[in-house]
């Protein structure tokens, strides 16, 4: 039973009740933590992750059913088993309404809370595993669509909106951003959006050499060229009704270049080796890593190719300046990560999210997610250890636009304050709402939004 709910909070007024069930759970292998009501255990969620909460109802300054009414402990996917010696059939019913798995009648045996974790562990263990399942088929059947993008930033929900806007046009796009922005991403975002029945198929122009890329894109004639044993559909033409993807189009070969502006001026390819075009309907998305009009300058790319596929433009934002998305992929991987290796996701601490925000990511998303593949690799607590990162700092003259940015100003003194408050009142969280003349609830959104202790 210990494998998965080890953390416990007991919640109850009589301080004998508490101690007789902390001996009963650490004998059988439970960490338990101690709460005397309602609010002093909402104090103690926000800072650690319990698997199992087991609460009187009856208790001073915050009852249980009122507990069990809070947000805080609505958005939990701890196991709330109830407790109380005036209960009945009602009370019960009322518990399960408001959330809780069980209810124990007082007095019991502690074979009675032991029996009912068990059974409470089998019912979590079978939930987990049907909810994977249900990811993994999802995974497979569902297709990509534009709400799969994670963001909160509102440079990522202009993008989103041209993604939305362009999809259900004919006309090819072209993607530009740096390196790891999730420019494949988008595509498959423009292909999902579009309607279009047929395949999305991608390729990197610069994985491959001139000779190869021409027969994968195009397609062969047997016999066109020593090894073409067989005839071969490129990938225009299997893509066809659907959408192909060329990655790093700058690196596409210049004699491929005038077949590529053919297929998108007349809709239809020639395989190598082939007397007769063949007609297809094969949107084209295209990718760049680099700027193409320097390489259009230099004679690398050409010009008309250039402005055929830039008929929409979609230019993605490096991840340091949406900084808002930041957190949100960073938990979005962690989940992730954590339900393909079977663990717990670990909390990321306050210090952990400053240094996150503050680091200028160059790699952008994808160097934040194999970033933390690295870090849960080495850390096995509930709070997540990260190696150390650089703090965010510009260039010489280099423009961040953060440093002119009235929200994040704003949120910075907000959250300057809200620290001030709790060190003038040693972390009394009522008081420092009194200072801050905030609701104590408001106060609690906040601390959580900061990922204050």
């Amino acid at each position: 039973m210990s494998e998965h709910f080890h953390n416990l909070l007991v919640i109850d007024d009589e301080a004998s009740m508490r101690h007789m069930l902390r001996l009963v759970l650490e004998q059988n292998h439970f960490r338990v933590t101690e709460a005397h009501n309602g609010a002093e255990a909402i104090n103690l969620i926000y800072r650690e992750k319990f698997d199992v909460i087991l609460s009187d109802i009856r208790m001073p300054d915050m009852d249980g059913l009122t507990f069990l009414e809070q947000p805080e402990i609505r958005a939990l996917d701890s196991t709330i088993i109830m407790m109380s010696a005036y209960g009945s059939i009602d009370t019960a019913l009322e518990c399960m309404k408001r959330g809780a798995y069980d209810y124990i009648s007082k007095p019991f045996k502690p074979d009675e809370v032991v029996m009912t974790l068990r059974k409470a562990q089998e019912r979590r263990t079978l939930r987990q595993e049907n909810q994977q399942l249900k990811a993994a088929l999802s995974k497979h059947d569902k297709p990509f669509a534009i709400s799969d993008i994670i963001h909160s930033s509102s440079k990522m929900q202009q993008v989103l909106k041209l993604v939305q806007a362009a999809a259900g046009a004919e006309s090819p796009v072209l993607i530009s951003g740096e390196t790891g922005t999730g420019k494949e991403l988008i595509a498959k975002a423009l292909h999902s959006e579009s309607g279009r029945k047929g395949q999305f198929l991608a390729i990197n122009c610069s994985a491959i050499t001139a000779g190869l890329l021409e027969s994968e894109l195009f397609g062969h004639k047997k016999g066109s060229f020593t090894g073409a044993d067989r005839d071969k559909q490129g990938l225009f033409s299997i893509a066809d009704g659907g959408t192909l993807f060329l990655d790093e189009i700058a690196d596409l070969p210049l004699e491929l270049q005038p077949k590529l502006l053919r297929v998108l001026q007349e809709g239809e390819v020639r395989k190598v080796g082939a007397t007769r075009a063949e007609k297809i309907n094969t949107r084209v998305v295209a990718a760049a890593g680099k700027d193409l009009q320097d390489a259009v300058k230099n004679n690398l790319f050409r010009n008309d190719l250039y402005y055929r596929l830039a008929v929409v433009d979609i230019a993605l934002p490096p991840l340091r300046e949406r900084p808002e998305d930041i957190l949100i992929l960073a938990e979005h991987f962690l989940a992730a990560l954590c339900a393909r290796e079977g663990r717990t996701v670990p909390k990321i601490s306050a210090e952990a999210r400053q240094n996150l925000t503050a680091y200028q990511w160059p790699g952008n998303v994808r160097e934040l997610e194999n970033y933390l593949e690295k870090a849960l690799i080495f850390s096995h607590g509930e709070v997540l250890e990260l190696p150390p990162l650089r703090t965010r700092q510009s260039a010489p003259g280099q423009f961040n636009p953060e440093e002119y940015s009235l929200k994040v100003a704003s949120r910075r003194l907000e959250e300057e304050y809200i620290r001030k408050a709790l060190a003038k009142t040693a972390g009394n969280r009522t008081k420092a709402a009194e200072l801050l003349e905030i609701s104590l609830r408001s106060l609690m959104y906040k601390l959580k939004e900061y990922g204050i202790d």
